[in-house]
Formats: C-alpha cells, sequence, structure tokens
C-alpha cells in the first residue's frame, strides 16, 4: 500500500492520509502514456480496419460491411506482384545498409579512440540530415542522368560510347537513394550497442589468442544482434512505407504498396487504400515479430 498525504495550509501534521495499492498507482502513471498511445496511434488504426470494409464510388464513401477491398487486393496478381516489389526493395535496401551500417560503426566504435572524435564523425553522418528527404533525392538526379556527372565522366574517359541509362530512373536509382537516406538508422542502433560491449571481453579473447577475425565473428557480432535487430526494423518499416522516394527516383515506372495506396487516395478510393494499409501493416508486423522471435532487443532498451 501507498499513502498519499494531503497537507492543510501551514499545517506541520497531514490532514488526512488515503491509502492507494500499489498496483493502482502504477495504473495511474501509466495512464497519461495509455491516452495519448491511444488517441494518436490505437484510434487510427481502428478508424482504418473501419474504413476498410466500406462501399465507395467515384464521389464518397458509404458506411457498409463488404469485403470486395480485400478481395480485390488479395486476388489480383498485379497487387501481388507490387507487394512483392516492395518487399524486394526493403530486402536489398536492409542488406546494403546492414554491410554499410555495421562496418561505419565498428569503425566508430573500435578504431576511433577519443569519445570527442568519435562524436566529431558521427556528428558528420548525420549531415545529410539537415535537409529534406525530397531534396537529398533530387540532388541524385544531376549525378545520375544521362548528362549527369558520373556518364559525363564515363564517356569523356572513353570507358563507355555512350551514357548509361538505367543509373537513373530505375531500382538501381531508387535503392542508391534509400541507401542513402536509411543508412543511418542502421548506424545509429548498432554504434550503440557496440559502445555497451565491455572493452575487457576483447582483451580476455586476445589473451587467448583468438585472432581478430574471431574476435569480430565470436564476440562483436553476437554482441551487436539487438542493435541489428532495431537497425533493421527501423529500415525495413521506413522502406515499406515509403512512397515519395519509388515515385521520383524510378520516375514513375517502378510502383510500391504506399506509393498504390497513394494513388488510391488521389482517385478517392479511400476503403481500397484502407485495405492495403491493413495488408501491410500485418506483413510489417510479421517481419518484425519474427525479428523479435531471432534477437532479443530488450537488452537494448
Amino acid at each position: 500500500m501507498v499513502e498519499v498525504r494531503f497537507l492543510g495550509v501551514g499545517e506541520p501534521r497531514p490532514k488526512r492520509v488515503i491509502r492507494v495499492p500499489l498496483g493502482l498507482v502504477s495504473y495511474l502513471q501509466a495512464t497519461p502514456l495509455m491516452l495519448i498511445l491511444g488517441a494518436f496511434l490505437l484510434l487510427p488504426i481502428l478508424m482504418i480496419g473501419t474504413v476498410s470494409f466500406w462501399d465507395y464510388d467515384f464521389a464518397q464513401m458509404y458506411p457498409d460491411f463488404v469485403t470486395f477491398n480485400y478481395t480485390e487486393t488479395l486476388g489480383s496478381w498485379v497487387t501481388w506482384k507490387i507487394y512483392f516489389n516492395t518487399l524486394k526493395f526493403a530486402f536489398i535496401v536492409w542488406a546494403i545498409t546492414l554491410f554499410v551500417g555495421f562496418w561505419v560503426a565498428y569503425f566508430l566504435a573500435f578504431h576511433v579512440r577519443t569519445s570527442a572524435m568519435q562524436s566529431v564523425l558521427f556528428l558528420v553522418c548525420t549531415v545529410p540530415f539537415l535537409t529534406s528527404n525530397i531534396i537529398r533525392m533530387i540532388s541524385w538526379i544531376p549525378v545520375l542522368g544521362r548528362n549527369g556527372l558520373i556518364n559525363t565522366a564515363l564517356v569523356n574517359a572513353g570507358i563507355v560510347p555512350q551514357p548509361i541509362e538505367w543509373l537513373l530512373y530505375s531500382d538501381f536509382a531508387v535503392v542508391l537513394a534509400m541507401v542513402h537516406l536509411y543508412t543511418l538508422f542502421m548506424v545509429t542502433p548498432i554504434f550503440n550497442t557496440m559502445m555497451r560491449i565491455d572493452r575487457s571481453l576483447l582483451e580476455a579473447a586476445r589473451d587467448a589468442g583468438a585472432s581478430g577475425w574471431q574476435i569480430l565473428t565470436n564476440v562483436i557480432i553476437p554482441l551487436s544482434k539487438p542493435g541489428m535487430a532495431i537497425g533493421t526494423i527501423f529500415v525495413v518499416t521506413l522502406v515499406m512505407a515509403d512512397f515519395s522516394t519509388v515515385q521520383v527516383m524510378s520516375g514513375g515506372q517502378s510502383a510500391s504498396v504506399a506509393l498504390m495506396m497513394k494513388n488510391q487516395m488521389s482517385l478517392l478510393q479511400y476503403p481500397a487504400a484502407a485495405a492495403n494499409a491493413v495488408v501491410l501493416l500485418a506483413l510489417v508486423l510479421l517481419m518484425v515479430a519474427a525479428i523479435l522471435r531471432v534477437v532479443d532487443i530488450r537488452k537494448e532498451l
């Protein structure tokens, strides 16, 4: 039990005492967060799920309970192809960001000696975030375009006879832009995990005769798995929900689930977009649940 004391004005002794169960105090402390999550997370999801069963035409929506929004979504090979394309982007971007992010974090954590230099180099990694995503995407166009820096250099050097077409407005450009946008989301949790690794473990491994590769594979990588899992969740969820990068960098030649939902909403097909949102949310939650089954990220929380 917890005693709650109310003091009268100018009285040194408590005027009255209210005994509150300890469990109730915990619920009272969690109530503000529960209200915020309920209002801004749970309620919108419930509204999206409700709208996904509504009927609609070219002008408005009609409250109803129909399932053809889901049958059209799951019964079309075009939709399945778009989902597969989205998963392809997520897997490729995840693999590249994991590789790049791990080695960047490894360099910052184990090869930069002073904490001041670590902070400076980490801030350098965050410089691109001082501009918006759209500006960072547009900045690739003069680099990858037909008359861009790369094609001009390759043609002038005689490496290729004519400009390479697939550098821009292709899946390659989409993946490159996403890697540029989301690598830091992989670097940060991995770097945070590596900084928590006890350096005495590395010294003990060296004293036991372990090589640098053995220390990396048997000590650093296993202890960095929680950070990799958190970075994976960040990157995968961001890629699955990204539509602007796909639209801009592919030049309209590629598609993703988020871009499909954006187009449906522009055509006032809100129930169909809501059905796709529910399916996409379920898919992302399944992927996150699979990650949590493999790696215990509670060590990082």
